[in-house]
């Protein structure tokens, strides 16, 4: 297959991470990942559970992605219903879930930074969405996994200006770093708790890699070409689980975004 779009291989390769039987815990605004989790659901996985930072929820069932009728997906699906902070500091860590965190800041050591940019936490260059329950999930968890829809110098940095997810750090006592890294560009694992390239996508070369990353970062002996998407892995992201391409939106920016959603709020009817 070479008729896929990135958000496409994004989800899939989301998708390929999930085992059969486990709680997915989903953030605010991850559509890459929530479409990635319901095509495990819908293909290998049949028995995966959802735990919804949306909803404050834990489902089994799905419905298809939105943008006005977002809570649909999780709400109408809901067995028990749960507020945030009890779910930070008690459903999780009983759960063991596995989660996907999109950092805005990540060294070689996988420690992230969803805080601010800039040094100065008063004045920040930009003041980022914040940390919800990052510091208090990955300094116990052993399911950490990442993923950056545009890779770039700006998102991986030799030195973090804040502090928020931890990943391969000195001082944790507890759990793991981050076990795997998707980006637009390719696939990465931690293997001695730093980043490496494990597969590059088709199209992609390891030289753009390199350059679009701040800090020196190695190819895995077995590097690859990412594997592409099935025809039955996009039909089901196209016409069941994301017939609104809600998911291509983490990697617009700007006017694009803007006409993108405006485009899906449309199709909703939801103007």
């Amino acid at each position: 297959m070479t008729d896929f779009t990135t958000d496409e291989l994004i989800s899939v390769c989301i998708s390929r991470q999930i085992e059969d039987g486990e709680v997915l815990a989903q953030g605010i605004a991850t559509p890459l990942v929530a479409a990635g989790y319901i095509l495990a659901k819908c293909t290998h996985a049949p028995n995966v559970m959802f735990a919804s930072a949306i909803g404050q929820s834990l489902c089994q069932d799905w419905a298809p992605l939105g943008l006005a009728r977002i809570e649909s997906l999780w709400l109408d699906k809901a067995i028990v219903g749960f507020g945030f902070v009890r779910a930070a500091t008690e459903v999780l860590p009983r759960l063991a879930p596995k989660e996907f965190f999109r950092p805005a800041q990540m060294d070689r050591r996988g420690n992230f930074n969803n805080i601010a940019l800039g040094e100065n936490y008063a004045r920040p260059r930009m003041r980022l969405p914040g940390t919800g329950g990052i510091p208090d999930v990955t300094t116990f968890s052993s399911e950490i996994y990442l993923y950056v829809p545009r890779h770039s110098r700006v998102t991986f940095v030799p030195r973090l200006d804040f502090l928020s997810g931890m990943g391969h750090h000195p001082q944790r006592t507890l759990g793991e770093g981050p076990r795997y890294l998707i980006t637009d560009l390719g696939q990465f694992d931690f293997a001695d708790g730093v980043m490496r390239i494990t597969s590059i996508h088709p199209g992609e070369t390891l030289d753009r890699i390199r350059a679009k990353t701040g800090f020196p970062v190695d190819a895995a002996p077995d590097c690859r070409e990412t594997e592409p998407p099935t025809a039955e892995e996009l039909r089901l992201l196209r016409e069941e689980i994301d017939p609104l391409g809600v998911r291509r939106l983490e990697l617009l920016g700007g006017a694009a975004r803007k006409e993108a959603m405006r485009e899906i709020l449309e199709r909703e009817d939801a103007l």
